[in-house]
C-alpha cells in the first residue's frame, strides 16, 4: 500500500512528486519508484493542445485527476488553478477534488484565467489580498483537515513574503513560492521562518530554483514537497516530435521502431497480464 502524502512529509527528508497528466503517465511515475504524484496543470493543458493559461475548464482537470486515480495508487497533490472563480468556486473546486480521491490542493492567487508564470515576461496579475486570503480559508473549511492546502503566491519580493504570512494565518497548511517569487535561498528561508510552515518547491525545467535546490538547500530552506511539473511532459513531447519527424521524412518505421522499447515490454508496462488474470478469475472453471 502507497503511503499517506501525510506519513510522507511527516518523515525526514523531502518528497518528490512529478507532474503526470493521464493514465500511462501516472502508471509510469509510479513504476518508476515514485512516492508521490503531482497533476500538472501545464500538462494537462499541455495534453489538450492548450497553453497553461486556465483554457481548460475545472470539469477538465478534475476527469484528469481522476483517470490518475484510476491508473495508480500514489497520493495526488492537485493542481486547482485560481479554484476557477471566487471563494465560492473555489471551495467548490476543491470540494469536487477531495472526493475524486486527491490528498493535497495547490491554488495559486492570480485572476481568473491565470497565465503560468514562466510563459509570460511581464508580471501576472494578482487578486487583492483580502479576497486571495478568502479564497484560502473557504478551501481549508471544506477541505476540514483530510486533505492538505497548499497556498501558492505568484508575488514577489516583500508582498509576497505578506501574502504568505496571511495565507499561513488563513489556516494554510503549506506555503508555495513559485520561481519568480523569491530570487535567492535566504528570501526563501525567511518565508519558512514568517509563515511557520514548510514550504512547497516547483522545480520547473529551465528555472534557477531547478537548478540550485539540491536537497541539502531544500532541507535548509523548509522545503517538504518538491514537484517536478513540467520534466516528464517536455521528455514525452520531445520523444514524440523527433519520431514524427523521423517518419514524416521517410525514415522507415521498423528502423525508428528499433530505437524504443519493443511491444512486448510495452504490453507488461501497461498492465496487460494482470487484467488477463483478473478476467480469469470470474470465468467459470474449465472442464
Amino acid at each position: 500500500m502507497a503511503k499517506t502524502l501525510l506519513q510522507l512529509v511527516s518523515q525526514d527528508g523531502i518528497v518528490y512528486a512529478p507532474g503526470v497528466w493521464d493514465g500511462l503517465s501516472a502508471r509510469l511515475a509510479e513504476q518508476s519508484g515514485f512516492a508521490a504524484l503531482c497533476s500538472s496543470g501545464f500538462a494537462i493543458a499541455a495534453s489538450l493542445g492548450l497553453p497553461d493559461a486556465e483554457v481548460f475548464t475545472a470539469t477538465e482537470n478534475l476527469e484528469a485527476v481522476r483517470k490518475i486515480r484510476e491508473s495508480s495508487s500514489l497520493p495526488i497533490i492537485a493542481d486547482i488553478d485560481t479554484g476557477y472563480g471566487n471563494a465560492v468556486n473555489a471551495a467548490r473546486t476543491a470540494a469536487a477534488f477531495r472526493r475524486a480521491g486527491v490528498q493535497a490542493v495547490f491554488m495559486e492567487d492570480q485572476v481568473s484565467p491565470k497565465r503560468c508564470p514562466i510563459c509570460v515576461g511581464e508580471p501576472v496579475e494578482l487578486t487583492s489580498l483580502g479576497e486571495a486570503v478568502g479564497k484560502v480559508r473557504a478551501v481549508v473549511d471544506v477541505m476540514e483537515g483530510k486533505v492538505i492546502v497548499v497556498a501558492r503566491t505568484d508575488s514577489v519580493g516583500e508582498e509576497a513574503l505578506e501574502r504568505a504570512k496571511a495565507y499561513a494565518d488563513a489556516g494554510a497548511d503549506m506555503i508555495m513560492p513559485v520561481s519568480k517569487t523569491f530570487s535567492s535561498l535566504d528570501e526563501w528561508k525567511q518565508c519558512h521562518q514568517i509563515t511557520g510552515k514548510p514550504l512547497v518547491a516547483s522545480l520547473t525545467a529551465w528555472t534557477w530554483v531547478e537548478r540550485e535546490f539540491t536537497e541539502q538547500a531544500m532541507r535548509q530552506v523548509g522545503v517538504k514537497i518538491a514537484l517536478l511539473p513540467t520534466q516528464v511532459v517536455l521528455a514525452a513531447s520531445t520523444a514524440m516530435r523527433d519520431v514524427l519527424r523521423r517518419l514524416a521524412g521517410g525514415e522507415t518505421s521498423s528502423t525508428v521502431s528499433s530505437d524504443y522499447m519493443e511491444h512486448a515490454e510495452f504490453v507488461d508496462l501497461i498492465g496487460f497480464a494482470e487484467l488477463e488474470a483478473r478476467a480469469l478469475e470470474y470465468l467459470p472453471p474449465s472442464i
